[in-house]
């Protein structure tokens, strides 16, 4: 008879959380139990889950007795003080912040990409961050054929990779411009409906930001090559779902445009919309709710030797955080990785 595993999903009353929870229901992981956990405020609440109404209970160093799998997505403070206490109790923490990521004794995995680093987990695996996750689903095959050697990606992120009450202000200051009043601006340092923002997290002391240095080193560890030369420049716009990133590379042997279609049509959670002549490419809009991660405007880039363009989309929600969680209990419960009793 097949394991069925106890389930834990902390923080499942924000956005992430309850995909987390939509997630397992779909792809109908062999969950014995599920546990809704949540700050003391939220205690008492409900979230739904396969038909039923789950009652969240407060999460505390206690909260995972007889847990197999803790799925994290509560924030980065909260993931430190518990996600060590969900190890100690014996259950194998999935987290979604960015605490644990550059952690070298925490593998940071992306399943269709380097699953193999589960191999070595000692209790806390990290979920990357969004726009690495779809950029490196991406860019993985072609790395394997061609050995990337410098990346430059732009990323379009939307503002539900900021959280509900991002999604509330983009929503509320389009309503109030429509009806001619002063648009409230509360999540973000400036107005984001009708425009676009430089800036996701603080700056450093070198002009780049957290986001943008977080898709410079999680590429590198979770490609295993530190060699590879990223930057980034990450801006958020008014869009709701779904991430979409200009990306140009530069290989060691050359790559046609035609090449790069055919191995990212048969890699796996990779969709290929490329067709410009009949206006064909990805957009947000479509991703939405999409598991695959879709690629598109694929040309060579012909002011180098080997280089190439393209158009990188993904629902940030799934794909980007929750599926990528599952797709990593998924993994471990395939490679026999989960502690059971």
């Amino acid at each position: 008879m097949a394991k069925r595993f106890v389930v834990a999903v902390c923080g499942a009353t924000g956005a992430v959380g309850r995909e987390m929870l939509k997630t397992l229901e779909q792809r109908k992981f062999p969950c014995k139990e599920v546990r809704a956990l949540a700050s003391a405020r939220s205690k008492g609440t409900t979230v739904p889950f396969a038909g039923t109404d789950l009652i969240v209970d407060e999460l505390t160093d206690d909260s995972f007795a007889g847990v197999d799998i803790a799925l994290f997505s509560a924030g980065g403070a909260t993931s430190e003080r518990f996600a060590p206490s969900a190890a100690k109790a014996g259950c194998v923490v999935v987290d979604n912040s960015s605490a644990w990521r550059m952690d070298p004794n925490c593998p940071l995995v992306v399943p269709e990409v380097n699953p193999h680093d589960l191999d070595w987990h000692k209790g806390i695996i990290a979920n990357p961050n969004c726009s690495t996750i779809q950029m490196v689903v991406a860019l993985k095959p072609l790395h394997d054929a061609a050995k990337i050697k410098r990346i430059v990606v732009s990323t379009y992120q939307a503002v539900s990779g900021t959280g509900q009450k991002a999604i509330e202000e983009l929503s509320g200051q389009v309503q109030d411009i429509f009806n001619m009043r002063s648009p409230e601006v509360k999540v973000y340092p400036y107005r984001i409906a009708f425009n676009c923002l430089p800036q996701i997290d603080v700056f450093l002391d070198d002009g780049y930001t957290k986001e943008e240095m977080k898709m410079v080193n999680e590429t590198k560890k979770i490609m295993g090559d530190d060699s590879i030369k990223v930057t980034a420049t990450c801006v958020r716009v008014p869009v709701f779902y779904g991430h979409s990133e200009s990306v140009n590379i530069e290989t060691e042997t050359k790559l046609t445009a035609e090449e790069a279609r055919i191995i990212l049509a048969k890699a796996p959670g990779v969709t290929v919309v490329d067709h410009p002549k009949e206006k064909l490419y990805p957009m947000p809009i479509d991703a939405a709710g999409e598991d695959d991660t879709f690629v598109g405007r694929i040309r060579e880039d012909d002011t180098i030797a080997n280089g190439l363009n393209l158009w990188v989309v993904a629902d940030n929600l799934r794909k980007g955080a929750a599926l990528n969680a599952v797709q990593i209990a998924e993994t471990l419960v395939a490679r026999d990785l989960v502690r059971v009793p």
